[in-house]
């Protein structure tokens, strides 16, 4: 990923609209990682967002627009920090 995309990447807006528990938008989705009945997970500008629930389904898709809506029920929102690059290798040869 080239500098510019990177930026581009970093200014789509981050939001999320959950309707009674049952319809999700995201906003500034980077990528899809899964989706299952039970669970999802994607990257964010924010970070990864994971979400539990039951009948987990993705309705819409697009990621030129950074968006995915969600429908079924959603039990847990959960956010993980975004990795450092190298990781512990890394900080152990520095």
């Amino acid at each position: 990923m080239t500098k510019a995309e990177a930026q581009n990447n970093n200014a789509l807006p981050h939001d999320l609209i959950l309707e009674g528990r049952g319809k999700l938008t995201v906003t500034g989705v980077r990528r899809m990682l899964r989706c299952d009945p039970d669970s999802a997970a994607m990257e964010t500008t924010k970070g990864t967002l994971t979400l539990a629930g039951a009948q987990l389904s993705v309705t819409s898709l697009d990621l030129d627009k950074g968006e995915v809506k969600l429908t079924g029920r959603v039990d847990v929102l959960e956010y993980t920090a975004q990795r450092t690059a190298g990781g512990f290798l890394h900080r152990l040869f520095r």
